[in-house]
């Protein structure tokens, strides 16, 4: 083992340690994407796979989890979203099959459900896109951290990965494990972020194209064909309707979405939806959108959710490929540093 190597593993030792994998690297829930097939390659690659439940019914939770754990015999989590209506039975079918790690997106844990999920004795992750609520959600009892850039694919917040882990790392770091996220695309990058005291990354947007990914190919090309600057972030049209921005690749699929929050305005305007249906509408919305471009193909009017690492996604590799040239990237980095 070379000294960048040893390096890694010793940076990499308290991420591995919280998720029981070979390696500290977290595959982003990615929904549509993020299902049986890639969550399985990326565990057995002996990285972290979570699966994405998204819009899920409970009963579609409990098959996908069961079909994961037929194509995998390594540890996975699920990532779970906090306005989902049925949040709670949601939890009860990853009790059921003994899930290890439950990461919560989309908000503060709604009341009760940290304790139902961590009385089921699953380790719960959240996202922290603030250091006051990083300290609020460790002083709650969370077990480690998420903390993710304006740069990631999906929903995004307003500030850039580097400034959040200068901002977040040095304080809550020593407390929990915290993963890094957003515009990672290289093992240069989570060197670094390792070195400021991350336990480990997460990555979704160079996992999207992985040969086991079932991303149609329509989706795997606008991707290769994709720089930094196509992936841009969806605005905010009603300041009434708090929609949280979602970074995607630039097409006809984006303007819909425009359309989509002026309809569920005007809805609002008329009485005719309450404030939490109108934003499960918004959701709704964008797993039909992502549906259509991930399994139907259309990458014209469908979502193609991308952070701004997609021009370093340049062609269909494994997921072991993948994972193996990151840890290489990273552990030299590691080992010029030592020079």
């Amino acid at each position: 083992m070379t000294i960048g190597e040893q390096r890694l593993q010793r940076r990499m030792a308290r991420g591995i340690e919280f998720l029981g994998s070979e390696t500290a690297i977290l595959c982003g829930a990615m929904s549509w994407v993020s299902e049986r097939n890639l969550v399985s390659a990326i565990s057995n690659a002996g990285g972290f796979g979570l699966i994405a439940c998204g819009a899920m019914t409970p009963e579609l939770l409990d098959a996908e989890i069961a079909a994961t754990k037929a194509l995998t015999d390594k540890p996975f989590g699920v990532n779970l979203i906090t306005m989902h209506p049925m949040l709670f039975d949601l939890i009860a079918v990853c009790a059921k099959h003994q899930v290890t790690h439950i990461v919560l997106a989309g908000g503060l844990p709604p009341a009760g459900s940290l304790d139902a999920i961590k009385g089921n004795g699953a380790k719960l992750i959240c996202f922290a896109p603030a250091l006051s609520l990083a300290k609020k959600l460790i002083r709650s009892g969370v077990d480690a951290l998420v903390v993710e850039g304006m740069e990631a694919g999906g929903h995004i917040g307003p500030v850039s990965t580097s400034v959040l882990a200068q901002e977040i790392l040095p304080e809550v770091s020593e407390q929990v494990p915290v993963f890094v996220a957003g515009g990672i695309g290289r093992g240069e990058a989570i060197a670094g972020y390792l070195d400021m005291g991350a336990a480990g990354v997460q990555l979704g947007t160079r996992f999207a194209c992985a040969t086991e990914s079932i991303a149609h190919p329509n989706f795997k090309k606008a991707f290769f064909r994709a720089s930094a600057r196509d992936a841009i972030s969806s605005v905010q049209i009603d300041p009434r309707l708090p929609v949280i921005p979602v970074r995607a690749l630039k097409n006809a699929g984006s303007e819909l979405f425009t359309a989509k929050q002026r309809e569920v305005a005007q809805l609002l305007d008329d009485g005719k939806v309450e404030m939490a249906e109108a934003q499960l509408q918004i959701e709704h919305y964008w797993a039909g959108a992502l549906r259509r471009a991930v399994i139907e193909g259309d990458v014209d009017n469908g979502s193609l959710m991308a952070g701004q690492s997609v021009g370093m996604v340049s062609k269909e590799e494994p997921v072991a490929d993948i994972i193996a040239q990151l840890m290489a990237e990273a552990a030299q980095a590691l080992e010029k540093r030592a020079a």
